[in-house]
C-alpha cells in the first residue's frame, strides 16, 4: 500500500512543528517566589531518542525534579528541547547527562535531579539519574 500523499496542509503544520524544534532554545524566567523553597516536579513521557549503535529508536519518561533560584524554566522551551533529542543518536547516559548540565547551567537551581526511566529493550531495563548530590561543584552554596 502506498503511503499516502502529503497535503500542502499537512506539508506546512509538519516544518513548522521541525521549524520550532530545530530553533528551539532553552528559556527561564524569573522564579516569582525567589523568598519561598519550593519544588519543582515535571514529568515528560514521551522522550525519544535513537541508538548511537543501531539507529533503532529508544523510548523513556524524563523526570525533572528542581528546588529553584532565581530563575524557572519556560515550560514550551523545555518540550522543544527534549523534542529535540528525537532524531539525535545518543547513549541513554550522555542524553540524561547532557539534559542535566543544560538544565543546571540556564537555572542554577539549589537543587536539581534528572531521571530516565527508558522502555526495556533487548530484555534490559535502563534507569538512569543525576543529580547535585552526585556533582558537588553543581551544589548551590
Amino acid at each position: 500500500m502506498a503511503p499516502p500523499k502529503k497535503t500542502k496542509t499537512t506539508e506546512a503544520s509538519t516544518s513548522y512543528g521541525e521549524q520550532a524544534i530545530e530553533t528551539n532554545r532553552l528559556e527561564g524566567w524569573p522564579n516569582p517566589e525567589k523568598e519561598q523553597s519550593y519544588r519543582i516536579h515535571l514529568s515528560y513521557p514521551e522522550f525519544t531518542c535513537l541508538c548511537p549503535r543501531s539507529g533503532y529508536p529508544d523510548f523513556a519518561t524524563i523526570e525533572i525534579n528542581y528546588v529553584p533560584d532565581r530563575t524557572i524554566v519556560e515550560l514550551r522551551s523545555l518540550k522543544l528541547y527534549l523534542n529535540g533529542f528525537r532524531n539525535r543518536r545518543i547513549s541513554h547516559e550522555a542524553a540524561i547527562n547532557t539534559i542535566f548540565r543544560d538544565l543546571h547551567e540556564l537555572l542554577s537551581p539549589r537543587e536539581m535531579d534528572v531521571t530516565g526511566d527508558f522502555n526495556v529493550r533487548g530484555n534490559l531495563k535502563t534507569v538512569i539519574r543525576v543529580d547535585t548530590e552526585m556533582n558537588p561543584k553543581k551544589r548551590k552554596r
